[in-house]
């Protein structure tokens, strides 16, 4: 394997880690008062935990756990007299969020918190 095929591929390998960590961020402001609880379990899924208040409200949450793979670079050196091209990464470490939906009575979105 050349150098030169060696250095594209691990731009190309960077260049889709960071399109796959790439998402569409949802506007929740704009939902409230005409989304609701239906439409929010046909994109999200069932909630992860659910509770029905005793005002009639209903609060949802989704809990999404995520690998965060650290950095990830290209890195050159020199080895026993010779030079190396190598891709470096960290150990992977997990994190989770909480989307916190509140549906009225109606069931149409009236309040949304990220944790």
């Amino acid at each position: 394997m050349n150098k030169s095929f060696s250095v594209k591929f691990l731009w190309l390998a960077a260049a889709l880690l960071v399109a796959g960590c790439a998402t569409n961020r949802v506007d929740w402001d704009a939902r409230v008062g005409v989304f609701n609880y239906d439409q929010a379990v046909g994109e999200l899924g069932p909630p992860d935990k659910q509770a029905k208040l005793t005002d009639g409200t209903t609060v949802a949450e989704w809990i999404s756990r995520y690998n965060n793979t650290g950095t990830i670079g290209l890195g050159t050196g020199f080895y026993g007299g010779g030079a190396g091209v190598g891709l470096m990464a960290t150990t992977p470490t997990y994190r989770e969020s909480s989307l916190r939906l509140t549906f009225g009575t109606n069931h149409v979105l009236t309040a949304w918190s990220r944790q």
